[in-house]
């Protein structure tokens, strides 16, 4: 039975093309059909009889006929790989992916952790810790309990280590499936750093190590390295009561009072978790506002609901100059606060840890650009152009040699990254697509959470302005408080609001803040990366009652522009309906 559906897979495998991005005309793989791997990295169960699928790709068995199939009559090769891939974090696991679904023979090199900083030291553990924190958080709120009629008797109590166990167990299993999809997949995995020893060659190897490492070569080559945190001048770090966000994931103890710098994404995370777990929390933003990235409307609201309700104050327009380590329960942390325009001290704090949240810093040192003729700007991010290539000094295309994710400082995400490096391997088969950043989504997994795409309402006003559409730009909101999904949970504080153009329906921008916000975005997110407008989405169909209806509401409560040609006449779909007459105009 499994030799007779392995032949019959195989058949499919053969008359199928390889998956390309939408825009080409082949016929995808069903979710079914899709190799094993890819849904084990999502810590999918699959029956045996899908498990087999998986040995269609291996590669032993990878259909050699497919081999660069898609290239554009591109002159057979002598190097060792079609591709390598330098750094095997979401962005380069999403390429790899995508490389070998496109018949390349690819290897990855990686120095540190299968999985980056993502699965290892960023969104993955620091999930666990907000889902861990935020089921205390809930069972505390006795006033949101006792409105949906429930009542916990004594107090609730939670372990500490458990929670940190539950982050790492959950990053160590991640990593672990991300490797295995790619050893099922054929992709070679080199252990050890990567330097560049020239647009076709890799040298790579590990301290220390002469049994480790060795020189490759592909035709072509990705630098996927991603970034570390980025820690200001001044500021010492010792890993214990003064920390970045690699340490606080770690949670290997819990100050009762802790400051953390900066405001933005990963400080308005942690601030979450440890407020949830019963600390007290400083924010030390330089900027004049908390939350400087966000919408102001939505940051407003995101103070009103994440901020003010907790045990946390506040310092703005100041800077961390100076940071003075600890010792947990015996010396406190002292910092200095300088004022951002004057650059005079005016206060300092006396705290039990510091978390520096300063943002992150892109890890290229010591990559060898110069054997290409590049090198990273001043800020340490490499050049590309919207291709994905790398930039020489001269600021021109340094052949076959590309750059995605935090590396080249475009968009900081996994996620971005990820679509990056499926952007560059479309360029490398000779297929050109150029990746949208516009078009991708970004969220805080706060409680409530907060999400958005596209412009701020500040940023497309700006825009309206020297587009000369200003008097075009409109402005639409509603409340998650006229949603029954929302009101059933009680949790009808929330807030969406989309920007777009009155006069063709484009969608400029839309923020979220509320329950779900985080998966409630990718219709808007979707909606702009496939160019739909406003009429468009005016017919789409929500099932009630979901969340989801927030966004339905937000679309169908928005007035575009009647357009000035005659109504299309109505297309008939069923020939039963054929003489049916339209409607009067």
């Amino acid at each position: 039975m499994l030799n007779a559906q392995r032949t019959q897979l195989g058949q499919l495998s053969a008359q199928s093309a390889w998956c390309t991005l939408p825009h080409q005309t082949c016929p995808r793989k069903t979710q079914q059909s899709r190799p094993q791997a890819w849904r084990s990295s999502l810590g999918l169960i699959q029956p045996r009889w899908q498990q087999a699928q998986c040995v269609l790709l291996t590669k032993a068995s990878r259909p050699a006929a497919h081999r660069r199939e898609l290239r554009l009559q591109t002159a057979a090769h002598s190097y060792d790989y079609d591709l390598i891939i330098i750094g095997c974090g979401v962005g380069g696991h999403g390429a790899a992916l995508h490389a070998v679904e496109c018949g390349l023979k690819v290897a990855v090199l990686e120095g540190h952790d299968v999985g980056g900083t993502c699965v290892n030291r960023g969104c993955v553990p620091s999930k666990a810790l907000l889902a861990a924190s935020g089921r205390v958080r809930d069972m505390k709120n006795a006033m949101h309990l006792k409105s949906l009629g429930i009542k916990v008797a004594g107090n609730v109590e939670f372990d500490r280590q458990s929670i940190a166990d539950h982050a790492n167990q959950l990053a160590s299993s991640i990593k672990g499936n991300l490797a295995r999809s790619l050893e099922a997949l054929g992709v070679d995995m080199l252990v050890g750093a990567a330097k560049l020893a020239g647009p076709h060659s890799v040298k790579y190897g590990l301290p220390g190590r002469v049994d480790v490492g060795g020189e490759i070569t592909g035709q072509d080559i990705m630098i996927a390295t991603g970034s570390v945190p980025f820690v200001p001048p001044g500021i010492p770090i010792d890993g214990k009561t003064v920390f970045t966000s690699d340490h606080a994931l770690k949670m290997d103890w819990l100050p009762k009072w802790i400051a953390i710098i900066g405001s933005g994404y990963i400080g308005l995370e942690f601030s979450d978790v440890y407020t949830a777990l019963g600390s007290e929390v400083t924010f030390v933003e330089a900027m004049p506002d908390l939350m400087p990235g966000f919408d102001k409307e939505i940051a407003r609201m995101a103070q009103r609901l994440l901020i003010n309700p907790r045990s946390i104050d506040w310092h703005t327009n100041v800077f961390a100059t100076k940071v003075i380590p600890g010792e947990p329960g015996v010396k406190p942390v002292i910092i200095e606060l300088t004022d951002a325009k004057t650059k005079q001290v005016v206060d300092s704090l006396e705290v039990d840890a510091c978390l520096v949240a300063t943002g992150r810093a892109p890890y290229t040192q010591g990559l060898g650009l110069s054997a290409i003729g590049a090198a990273p700007d001043r800020r340490g991010f490499v050049p590309v152009n919207d291709y994905m290539q790398v930039l020489d000094e001269k600021n021109k295309v340094v052949p076959h040699v590309y750059c995605i994710g935090d590396a080249n400082g475009k968009f900081m995400l996994a996620h971005a990254a990820s679509a990056q490096g499926i952007s560059a391997v479309e360029n490398m088969c000779g297929r050109p697509h150029v990746l949208d950043h516009l078009s991708v989504p970004a969220a805080a997994f706060t409680h409530p959470e907060v999400s958005f795409v596209g412009h701020t309402e500040e940023a497309a006003r700006e825009a309206a302005q020297k587009g000369g559409f200003a008097d075009k730009l409109a402005v639409t909101k509603t409340s998650f408080k006229a949603n029954s999904k929302a009101l059933a949970e009680k949790e009808g504080e929330g807030l969406a609001k989309m920007m777009y153009r009155k006069d063709t329906g484009e969608i400029l921008g839309v923020h979220i803040i509320g329950l779900h916000a985080a998966d409630l975005i990718h219709e808007a997110s979707n909606a702009m990366s496939t160019k739909q407008t406003v009429q468009d989405l005016k017919f789409s169909v929500h099932t009630h009652p979901t969340l989801s209806e927030v966004l339905d509401e937000l679309i169908k409560t928005s007035h575009v522009d009647p357009p000035a040609q005659k109504r299309p006449e109505p297309k008939v779909l069923d020939p039963k309906l054929k003489d049916l007459q339209p409607l009067p105009a």
